[in-house]
């Protein structure tokens, strides 16, 4: 972590981290700081990159996602170049959440919410399966979910 980082900073980042819905006000009461100084800690983390932004995280039953798999890419040329084409292409598809590169047997492993076990595969078949340098794809689908949480212990 960045020693640039006081108490006062770490609590607001575990605050918004929690409810980015507070206001400046509501967290200036919470921290015992005035209004001001949160408005001005919170400017100078978001330019830091400390928050990268703010959104609203959804139920994925309700907006029809209820189907997360997760499926681990090997593509058949490893050059500086094939990677970047992978990575660019595979940003584009709605379907994917997550891309991360692995170490390991598999050079990626993407998220992928879809509605139904049909939509994942058409997904694949039409996006995923076609992109060019493609040797395999493994994929694992969730049963349940027993934690998901988007904050970051500080």
């Amino acid at each position: 972590m960045d020693a640039d980082l006081d108490t006062t900073d770490l609590e607001i980042l575990r605050i918004l981290q929690i409810d980015a819905t507070l206001t400046n006000k509501e967290i200036a009461f919470k921290l015992r700081k005035s209004i001001a100084t949160i408005h001005d800690r919170i400017r100078k983390l978001k330019e830091r990159g400390y928050i990268k932004k703010v959104v609203a995280i959804l139920d994925r039953q309700k907006i029809n996602k209820s189907l997360i798999a997760f499926s681990q890419v090997l593509l058949k040329e490893h050059t500086a170049d094939a990677l970047n084409e992978f990575e660019r292409e595979v940003a584009k598809f709605n379907e994917v959440m997550e891309c991360f590169q692995m170490t390991g047997a598999f050079d990626f492993i993407l998220r992928i919410a879809t509605s139904d076990m049909e939509s994942y595969h058409l997904f694949l078949r039409n996006k995923l399966a076609i992109l060019p340098n493609i040797s395999t794809v493994q994929s694992f689908f969730v049963l349940s979910e027993t934690k998901s949480d988007t904050a970051y212990p500080l």
